[in-house]
């Protein structure tokens, strides 16, 4: 993987969190810890803190489409990574915005539910994710459950369930699907990588730490983070390697975390572990 000046320039579009782990805030931290230049477009202020969700309150659709379009008439993107989306009217104003001036990578996390377990989105909001924004994306990244939510299936329990998902994630639109093993049990944590051509394993040891607040978060925005910086010549295995760069960095973020001390409930990850 190869990096060139200048400071590439990332966008997350996500909820907020005041408890400054998840969100549009995480996201912020992440892109900036990769040394990417930051920008953000907030689509919902949310009452959370590390130990729950206590209200969510989506940003109407023409905010949103107004932060898109004054942002996108002056700062040139290199990757964008979308979050929390609550509806369809908000997930067409994204996929219209970024049709019309579209980076180079577009990073999809599709965030349905919290690690508190709480419900972040509706049936509508579900839809919206699956049918406007997945088959913009160049990249998802769905824990099990989400990808369950996203195809209609029952949650998978092993390795073996997980390939099985494989032809449904690729008929979804992404050309790259990163789905989360997380929620299995065993002392791994494997991520099933499909790209336009194959698939394969990324794996890593599970971390023994209850500090998983905004994982996903994080992992999405490197993800989005690593691919940024990589030359406008690369090539598929040097998306594999970003994408695996990415996943260390949320390793070694989870390995920090009980350095932080932040919260009563799940701790965030440390987003600085390289820098403090």
């Amino acid at each position: 993987m190869t990096t060139a000046s200048p400071i590439r320039r990332v966008l997350t579009i996500a909820g907020s969190d005041p408890s400054g782990g998840a969100g549009l805030q995480g996201d912020i931290k992440t892109f900036s810890a990769l040394g990417c230049y930051a920008t953000n477009v907030i689509t919902a202020v949310i009452a959370q803190n590390t130990c729950g969700v206590a209200n969510v309150h989506p940003v109407p659709a023409e905010v949103i489409g107004e932060q898109l379009d004054n942002l996108l008439d002056d700062v040139e993107l290199d990757a964008v990574k979308i979050g929390m989306v609550a509806s369809r009217d908000v997930a067409e104003v994204i996929a219209r915005a970024l049709t019309a001036r579209r980076p180079r990578w577009i990073v999809l996390d599709p965030v349905m539910v919290a690690k508190s377990g709480d419900v972040l989105v509706d049936d509508e909001g579900i839809h919206a994710v699956r049918d406007v924004l997945v088959p913009l994306a160049d990249v998802i990244t769905p824990n099990l459950p989400e990808a369950a939510v996203l195809l209609d299936v029952p949650t998978p329990t092993t390795t073996a369930e997980m390939e099985a998902l494989v032809p449904g994630l690729s008929r979804l639109g992404a050309p790259w699907a990163l789905l989360k093993g997380g929620h299995l049990e065993g002392t791994e944590c494997p991520d099933l990588l499909t790209t336009p051509e194959s698939y394969q394993w990324l794996s890593a040891p599970r971390i023994a730490t209850e500090n998983l607040h905004g994982t996903g978060c994080a992992l999405s925005s490197a993800i989005a983070a690593t691919l940024a910086r990589l030359e406008r010549n690369s090539t598929d295995a040097d998306a594999v390697a970003a994408i695996d760069d990415a996943k260390h960095w949320l390793h070694v973020a989870l390995e920090a975390s009980e350095r932080l001390g932040v919260g009563k409930g799940r701790g965030p990850v440390h987003h600085f572990h390289a820098w403090w």
